[in-house]
Order: C-alpha cells, then structure tokens, then sequence
C-alpha cells in the first residue's frame, strides 16, 4: 500500500478564516464562543455559539452562486480554495479523471430548510425558489468543490452525525493509499446555527448556556458551531515528484459502531477505535504525543473517553497530552473533525499543542493531561484525532510527523 500525505489545508471557522489565522488563535488560546446573532434569537434558551462572524459571503461569490450555495457550501469552497492553493495542483488529464471529493456533513443545507420552511408555514406563500433542493441536499458542497476543481474522480459525501468529516477523510485517506486515486479533496463543513437548527438542539438538553468546558468538574454541555476544513491527501510518491510541501502523514484509521444506544457513548467502542487506529498505522501506543479528543463539555462523553483512552493506553495514559479543541471553536457537528486535524497538524508538524480552555475545576474521572488553558510547546511523533457520533459511530484517524 502507498503513503498517504497531506499538501493543503483550508478552514473557515469561529477561530479564523484561514488556517495561519485559526492556528494563530489555537496558539492562543482564544475563544471564539460568543453571543448568537441570528434570527428570533429571544426565543431560544442557548444564546450562545461559535458563529464565524464577519463573513461576507458576497466577497466571495457571485448573486448566481449564491442562489446555489448553501452556508455549509459557502464554508467548504472558501476551505478547498486554500487547501487546493497551497497544495499548488491544477486537475488536468488523467490527474483530473483519477482524483476527487470526499467530505462529511450531518446536516447540509440546514440554513436553506430552515428559511423556506418559514415562507412556507410563516408567511403563508406557495412557492420557493426552484433551486431549494440543490442548494439543500448534502452532497451540494461536495459536487460544487468538484466542479470548480474538475474533480472527475470518486466525489461524494458522508453524514454519520459528528464523526461525519473523519469517516469522509478516511474512506480518501484509502482510495489514495489503495491506488485508486493519487490525489483526493476531504475534510468537511457545516451551519447549523440558524434558528431552527439551535432550537432542534435545545430539545435533546445537551447544550451549555454559557460555555464550553470539556474535562472540567463544573462543564455543564455542549455548545454548537460552524465552518468548515478542507485537505488535499496525496500520494506520497506524487507529492515528493511535484516537490509539494508535506504537512502530515497519514498513517492509519479505523472505525467502530457501539451498536448500544442511540446517544449515549459507550467505552468499549471508543477503545476499539482508537486501538484499531494505532494497528492500522502499525505504532505502538507509547508512539503517540497527542490524542484531539472529542470532548464534547457534556458529562457523559468526556469521562466515557478518558476512560477508553485509559483502557487503550494504560500506563502511557497519564504522559499523553489529550486536548478539545471544541472549548475554543464549539462543535462543528459533521464538520468539527476537519476543524480539529488542524489542532493535530500542527503538533506533529509545529511541537505545539492547542489547549483546552475554559478549564477550571479537576474532575477524577477526567484524571489526565488535558493541556489545560494556555498551549505547549512538545515534540510529537504521532497524533490522533477522534470523533465519536450520535449513532455509535467511531472514527479516529492517526498523523505522524515527516
């Protein structure tokens, strides 16, 4: 089997609209939750999320693409254009025949729904614009990224709720590993933060009132965001040929189902995952620096994960660094796994490891090195990014340092 690297990288986020700015912030520590500014806003119960803010869609396109792209669209595009231009590739030929599109989203379109849903039920009218249903539907962001690239390869998407951009990067992490492809486009992106999409998120009474804080005694939930993160994975040979900067290798994935409840995480599908992940990229859990963790802020899943890392790593455990990123940007739902590679990139690439903020109180049950508050500076060899999905859906990717 090939090696499997990735070239470019792009992101829009709460923490910045390009990733030296997202990395920047990461560095920092910011955050980038806040107060939503939406739509019948006074009628919602969670006020807060991590909304990109000052983004002007019509700086970036057209009044005709516009009244194709959903918000979720808009995100993936601006994300591939700067993964694609870094990468420094143009698809012509048989390059253009071979490579394509893979990304994950939970909800699409949500934005599109939930604005014809109101001319419909509130304003009583008849009619919507004849192109609702393309601006809608899931794989909208992915067949607009390959049609602007000539991406005539594999281009699909992948939904499997917030693990939905790994299982996308890793099914390319394997067509370009396997041959079948010798570039591909992944990552993922979603807007949920319309009226309709946070009220939808109220009713499972998972969401925090005023922040994040994952691994925190005192985390009280979840707290939504949006945005999107776009990579090119390519293969090895191809890429040294081409000269292409290297950011990352990808070295290994696997996927688990819990196969147990609906919602609730489950330990020993989590382990299987972040076990089956090190397997496939053939390194010995003492290898690994950095784990992403999904750390959603919600009791449940933050001590179901410490305690699977603990399961899978044992002693090596209380030396790993365990980070969550969705303290600072929120959870991108389908697309936080893309967002949080970034956070991965840059410890195997950069010796520096994203913190989880908003931490304030130990809790026994979260008991390791969750890089509290303020970044570190360490040298990783090999990282891992975990998603864990409504579904019992695991997907944990592994990048090692080139």
């Amino acid at each position: 089997m090939g090696r499997v690297v990735i070239t470019g990288a792009g992101t829009i986020n709460p923490l910045g609209q390009s990733v030296p700015q997202t990395l920047e912030a990461m560095r920092e520590g910011r955050c980038g939750i806040g107060q939503l500014e939406l739509r019948d806003v006074d009628r919602l119960a969670v006020r807060i999320g991590g909304q990109v803010k000052g983004f002007e869609a019509e700086q970036h396109f057209n009044r005709q693409q516009l009244a194709l792209y959903d918000r979720f669209t808009q995100f993936t595009l601006i994300a591939a254009r700067e993964a694609i231009a870094q990468a420094g590739l143009e698809f012509s030929g048989e390059l253009a025949a071979s490579s394509g599109v893979v990304l994950g989203t939970a909800g699409g379109g949500v934005s599109t729904w939930d604005e014809n849903y109101r001319t419909v039920y509130e304003e009583g009218k008849n009619r919507v614009h004849p192109f609702v249903v393309p601006k809608l539907m899931n794989n909208a962001a992915a067949s607009h990224v390959s049609m602007e690239y000539n991406l005539k390869g594999p281009s699909f998407t992948v939904s499997t709720a917030c693990a939905s951009s790994n299982h996308a990067m890793a099914q390319a992490f394997q067509m370009v590993r396997l041959g079948m492809s010798r570039v591909m486009v992944t990552g993922g992106s979603e807007s949920m933060l319309c009226f309709g999409g946070v009220k939808a998120w109220e009713g499972l009474r998972v969401m925090s009132r005023d922040a994040c804080r994952p691994f925190s005694a005192n985390r009280n939930g979840m707290v939504q965001g949006e945005g999107a993160g776009v990579f090119v994975f390519e293969d090895y040979d191809h890429a040294r040929a081409r000269g292409a900067e290297i950011l990352a290798e990808v070295v290994g994935f696997a996927m688990t189902s819990d196969a147990a409840d609906i919602v609730m995480p489950s330990k020993q599908g989590a382990a299987r995952a972040m076990a089956g992940a090190l397997r496939d990229a053939g390194v010995a859990g003492e290898q690994v620096g950095y784990i992403n963790a999904h750390g959603t802020g919600t009791l449940a899943n933050d001590k179901t994960e410490c305690a699977a890392v603990a399961d899978v790593f044992g002693p090596h455990a209380d030396r790993l660094m365990i980070s969550s990123t969705k303290s600072m940007h929120g959870h991108l739902i389908g697309g936080t796994g893309a967002v949080e590679l970034l956070a991965c990139i840059m410890a195997v690439r950069d010796g520096v490891i994203a913190p989880t903020i908003g931490y304030e109180e130990p809790d026994p049950e979260c008991a390791l090195d969750v890089v509290p508050n303020a970044a570190r500076e360490a040298e990783v060899d090999v990282a891992l990014s975990n998603a864990f999905a409504f579904g019992g859906l695991n997907a944990v990717l592994a990048l090692r340092r080139i």
